[in-house]
């Protein structure tokens, strides 16, 4: 019953966080269609690279994995009125916190850009982008506030839907702004701006759900609750942990600046990471933030062996779901990058620059979503600082990585991420072991080598399907759907046959699921 309960509520979290990637790969096919990914569009990249660390850091996931934990425990121990006081005071002290950090970078950010050794006239336009995307960390600072108070009380599907009101703003404001600017700079300020206006509605769209819980966020600093001090001790090995991450895609987008192609590369490797993040959000994101809470639970009831199976669980339904979108990315990752974004300013000679990327980052593409899933296990121990000394070491082997694999061009840049988190993946692991005592390795990897067999012969089928009917139907805009579509539809319909066949059991419980459904 619990797991059925657990795959329900992850399917339901797919779904709507599914809906949202979509719109935001709408969003970057808008976007790849009014600037593609030569030019200017790299200042642009660039100039979000710092925001997005900073918000890394100090906001949104980084807080919302350390606040949920303590929120929960006092939830547990039927604390629930000191749960919402520590809550505002969380949010008061973030609101004034932020505010002042997010002046701090608008002043500096002219020292900041400049590492990135932009082409002339690019520098100035990437300050001028950056100042005007920094407010986004303080917005995002309140709503991991917000998030991490329902989804604490298991409430899932609203948060997950509230990035389909950022990306519905970001595409009204490109499609009804950019054609009114007067030149290619003002087309990126709408650009920045967007983001700035659908990040606010992102942070206010939730709060109506707020209604009917045990409390409300009302002005309050009780600043001397040991809960408070115990959120901001667990959020600095967060915030360095996830920040190491974002820390270690800057490093990434200055290799690439600095030593393969400031006017491509950047943004050739933004696109194909924008496509990976589609099953990374609708599976790893859904099945973490589901099991997140009932983690942080089983932690605090210290209910090891449940803690343990939940783990495996979360790892084998990851697995079902990240290894065939691997498959599949990697052999169709060109057809997949013309269909979404070649036309308009994205012409043909920029597609394969993207492709080999979303190639290279696709072998990783399981591996990034275990990390995931792993880095909230601990998360929900109270013990981040395990995940922060693997994830300082990634970023050091990563570095080293890069300075290897540029050599190898754009696509280079990618692969060493995927290298160095299927390096991190197996240290997490470890560790957690050694943390959790036995962990259920025998049965999740025969459920993976069953499910990569499975994924292997998906990518038998779709690239032979992809290859002869893209040669029969051409390449206008119906010739690529029917071709691609057919491809990934028998793809999957392969798949699923072949975890029938092989018996994996994610596909068993995935089955009742929905006979369990239809019959109600």
């Amino acid at each position: 019953m619990r797991v059925r309960r657990l795959a329900w509520s992850t399917a339901v979290f797919s779904l709507a966080t599914g809906l949202s990637r979509v719109l935001g790969l709408v969003r970057e096919m808008v976007a790849a269609y009014l600037f593609g990914a030569k030019g200017a569009i790299n200042a642009f990249t660039v100039a979000f690279q710092i925001p997005n660390l900073v918000r890394a850091l100090v906001a949104d996931a980084a807080l919302s994995s350390a606040f949920v934990p303590v929120f929960s425990e006092l939830l547990e121990k039927g604390e629930r009125a000191r749960a919402w006081r520590v809550a505002s005071t969380l949010f008061w002290l973030l609101l004034l916190g932020l505010t002042a950090l997010t002046a701090l970078f608008v002043l500096v950010a002219p020292l900041l850009i400049p590492l990135f050794d932009l082409p002339a006239g690019r520098e100035g336009l990437a300050v001028t982008l950056a100042q005007i995307l920094f407010p986004t960390v303080a917005l995002l600072g309140l709503s991991g506030i917000i998030v991490g108070i329902l989804n604490s009380y298991e409430h899932f599907s609203v948060p997950a839907l509230t990035p389909v009101a950022w990306n519905l703003a970001i595409i009204a404001g490109l499609l009804l702004g950019v054609p009114q600017a007067d030149s290619s700079e003002g087309e990126l300020y709408v650009y920045a701006g967007s983001i700035v206006v659908g990040t606010l509605i992102q942070v206010l769209l939730p709060v109506p759900w707020l209604r009917g819980r045990d409390g409300t966020l009302r002005l309050a600093l009780d600043v001397r609750d040991p809960a408070v001090k115990q959120t901001f001790v667990l959020m600095v090995p967060v915030m360095l942990g996830l920040g190491l991450i974002n820390f270690n895609s800057l490093i990434g987008t200055l290799f690439a600046a600095r030593f393969i192609d400031p006017e491509l590369a950047p943004t050739a490797i933004d696109k194909a990471f924008r496509i990976y993040m589609l099953p990374q959000g609708m599976f790893s994101v859904a099945v973490a933030t589901v099991l997140f809470p009932a983690l942080a639970r089983l932690a605090a009831r210290g209910d090891t062996a449940g803690f343990r199976a939940t783990v495996a669980l979360g790892l084998r339904q990851i697995g079902f779901l990240l290894v065939p979108a691997s498959a599949a990315s990697a052999v169709l990752a060109e057809p997949i990058v013309r269909l979404l974004y070649q036309r308009g300013e994205f012409t043909p000679d920029q597609t394969p620059a993207v492709a080999g990327a979303l190639a290279a980052f696709s072998l990783g593409l399981s591996a990034n979503g275990m990390i995931l899933m792993l880095n909230r296990a601990f998360f929900s121990l109270q013990q981040p600082r395990t995940p922060t000394v693997i994830a300082l070491g990634t970023l050091v082997f990563n570095t080293a990585l890069y300075a290897a694999c540029y050599r190898l061009g754009i696509w280079g840049i990618p692969l060493a991420i995927s290298i160095a988190n299927i390096a991190a993946t197996a240290g997490l692991l470890f560790a957690l072991r050694r943390r959790t005592g036995r962990l259920d390795f025998r049965e999740t990897g025969r459920s993976l080598v069953r499910v990569a067999g499975a994924s292997a012969a998906l990518a038998a089928v779709a690239y032979p399907v992809w290859r002869v009917l893209d040669e029969a139907l051409g390449r206008d805009l119906l010739g690529q759907l029917v071709s691609l579509g057919s491809a990934l539809g028998l793809g999957l319909g392969t798949y699923l046959v072949s975890c029938r066949l092989l018996r994996v059991r994610e596909l068993d419980t995935l089955l009742r699921l929905g006979a369990r459904r239809a019959g109600r």
